[in-house]
């Protein structure tokens, strides 16, 4: 019963910060105004802590622009806790669209929406890539084309960054940024996560997704560690494959770290706000 209030509660409280949140992020897209770029972290934040998502930020987000994150990816929550971090916009699935709430939220977000099955689009859709990440936006890749089980780093498709290539040529420096980034779900109510348990912070798809939120609604406390990785410059030079393979090891050695409590790096808790400024030094940042 009190799960269910927790729910009722949560969704209640969501649904409140939209109706006062989403016209004005509407009214940006339309104008074209800078807000639209930090205005969705303020809502992921909301979202992060009523879901009890507790986040810890490892290492440092990248300066320079351009830039391209890479991650694993292992649930819907992946989105929220990366928006949460950094103002952001990621590439998604075109049938994202059609995603209930979901879909919804990655259109205000300004999403990039591409059709991973048709070849003969891939070239234009990269080049859309390419040109938010000329514009300055930070781009979030789940190069791993699908959600994983939260255990390991499924094989990357190497397609997609050709958006690094084609923003090269449109670069003040010539070079674009990509930084690997590692997202592991560690905790539950203040206990490890195990390998076993993993899989219940994990959506592997083929679960609904109502049922899969409504279940992270009335769970709650989960523990998430974003690592930040040592960035690869992608130059006029570069060779897409290679970067690709370089950006894979380095995300699979900070997952394996960290879900087996290798990695040493000190933790700064997210907290419910920060300064606009997406790229704030983590030591800099306060405990909620």
């Amino acid at each position: 019963m009190i799960n269910w209030v927790r729910v009722a509660l949560c969704g209640m409280l969501l649904v409140m910060v939209s109706l006062v949140l989403m016209p004005v992020q509407i009214l940006c897209l339309w104008l074209d105004l800078k807000p639209r770029r930090r205005l969705p972290r303020h809502w992921h934040r909301v979202a992060c802590l009523l879901l009890g998502l507790r986040v810890r930020v490892h290492g440092e987000l990248d300066r320079r622009r351009p830039l391209l994150l890479s991650a694993n990816h292992v649930s819907w929550k992946d989105i929220l806790v990366l928006s949460s971090v950094a103002d952001v916009v990621f590439v998604a699935k075109s049938d994202v669209k059609s995603w209930p709430v979901f879909g919804l939220l990655a259109r205000l977000q300004a999403s990039v929406f591409v059709e991973r099955e048709q070849k003969r689009t891939t070239g234009h859709q990269v080049n859309d890539i390419g040109r938010r990440l000329a514009d300055g936006e930070i781009v979030v890749l789940f190069p791993e084309g699908t959600t994983s089980d939260g255990n390991r780093l499924l094989d990357i498709k190497t397609s997609l960054f050709g958006a690094a290539a084609s923003a090269v040529p449109q670069s003040p420096t010539g070079v674009v940024h990509v930084q690997p980034l590692a997202i592991s779900y560690t905790g539950i109510h203040g206990m490890p996560m195990g390998r076993y348990h993993r899989p219940i912070a994990a959506w592997p798809g083929d679960i609904g997704l109502v049922p899969h939120l409504l279940g992270v609604l009335r769970e709650g406390a989960l523990e998430v560690d974003v690592d930040f990785g040592e960035a690869v410059d992608y130059d006029r030079h570069a060779n897409r494959k290679e970067v690709s393979r370089l950006i894979e090891r380095r995300i699979r050695k900070m997952l394996s770290d960290r879900l087996r409590g290798r990695s040493r790096s000190a933790a700064k808790l997210e907290p419910a706000a920060l300064s606009a400024a997406p790229d704030v030094p983590s030591d800099a940042r306060r405990s909620r």
